[in-house]
């Protein structure tokens, strides 16, 4: 099976480069639901099983664009929302900016200890993103499925999951607004296909 994981659509507090982790967070913008209808019509023709979505509001309304090209329901799936932050929620400083990241940093090198403020620790985040992908791979074992997610819980996702990505594709690897990261099961394990922006080494 093929999971693409699919960043949601702009929100309010993406324009004001707010940290908005806290389900159910902000809603798309006018401009949101415009990139999730188009990123819907590029997959229209591929061969989706199931749709989910985390239990961000976000990452709802941009599904039920791509589930509604399907004839599909949005299936909400616990374990797959952003990286909780804590202290720094709804924060725009460019201080909270810098603690955010410090972070996400030592996680994307494996220290995996290390907590946001009041936060998640990376250990925290790896077990329930996981155990989420783990069950839909249980239930869909082939076609493709999309899990509309979060930019920064993907990231760490797809190099948790990925044996050709690294810390360093998960540090640079920003995601767009709908932006996405394709992965193919591969035995036990998993390999990215695709990745927006950045040009992926395959074995």
């Amino acid at each position: 099976m093929q999971l693409l994981l699919v960043r949601h659509g702009q929100t309010p507090s993406n324009l004001a480069r707010a940290l908005d982790s806290k389900p159910p967070g902000a809603p798309l913008t006018e401009e949101g639901h415009s990139q999730a209808a188009a990123f819907a019509a590029r997959i229209a023709t591929s061969p989706v099983v199931a749709v989910y979505a985390s239990t961000a509001i976000r990452a709802q309304q941009t599904a039920e664009h791509i589930a509604s090209t399907h004839g599909l329901d949005v299936q909400v799936i616990q374990g797959v929302q952003e990286v909780f932050v804590g202290d720094l929620e709804g924060k725009t400083t460019e201080e909270a900016l810098k603690t955010f990241i410090e972070v996400y940093d030592k996680w994307t090198q494996d220290d995996l200890t290390a907590c946001m403020p009041g936060g998640e620790s990376g250990q925290e985040v790896q077990a329930r993103y996981l155990a989420a992908v783990e069950a839909i791979k249980a239930k869909h074992p082939d076609g493709l499925v999309v899990l509309v997610s979060h930019g920064g819980a993907i990231r760490l996702a797809a190099e948790w999951l990925a044996a050709n990505v690294d810390g360093r594709v998960a540090k640079i690897g920003i995601l767009p607004n709908t932006g996405h990261v394709l992965l193919e099961a591969n035995g036990d394990g998993w390999q990215c296909l695709e990745w927006t922006g950045l040009e992926l080494m395959h074995d």
